[in-house]
């Protein structure tokens, strides 16, 4: 059975779609991705969609899916290298993709993730000055 690549690259997974998924492909890519995030607790997905020429309704709620689930599980996801069809059809659609970002592409999307946890890391470690015993 064919699977989509995960790859990880430091604290981020990163996946690039080459070709239009098929309902049951976008569910495995799903379900993979979730459990990769959990088991090697990274903080970011980028998921690259630059070769995808056409998106439907499902294909578009797995992406919000797959980004409110990375959320839950404390990881910020990002979509590239969306092609301007692909944008009109999820707007058309009505599908916001809450819970994700989006980035023009590969690199641009990494300085968003980084960005990202930057401002967590920040947040974190005031919370612990904050809390800690003087």
């Amino acid at each position: 059975m064919e699977r989509i690549p995960i790859l990880k690259l430091g604290a981020f997974l990163l996946v690039t779609i080459q070709i239009d998924l098929y309902d049951r492909l976008a569910l495995h890519l799903e379900e993979d991705l979730v459990a990769m995030v959990e088991k090697k607790s990274v903080k970011g997905v980028l998921i690259d969609i630059s070769a995808v020429g056409i998106v439907d309704s499902f294909m578009g709620r797995i992406l919000g899916n797959i980004g409110s689930m990375c959320k839950l599980l404390d990881a910020e996801t990002v979509v590239v290298g969306m092609q301007p069809a692909v944008a009109i059809t999820l707007v058309e659609l009505g599908l916001p993709l809450k819970g994700v970002y989006t980035a023009l592409n590969v690199d641009k999307g990494m300085e968003l993730l980084r960005s990202k946890i930057e401002i967590e890391d920040t947040i974190g470690d005031d919370y612990d000055d904050d809390t800690s015993p003087n």
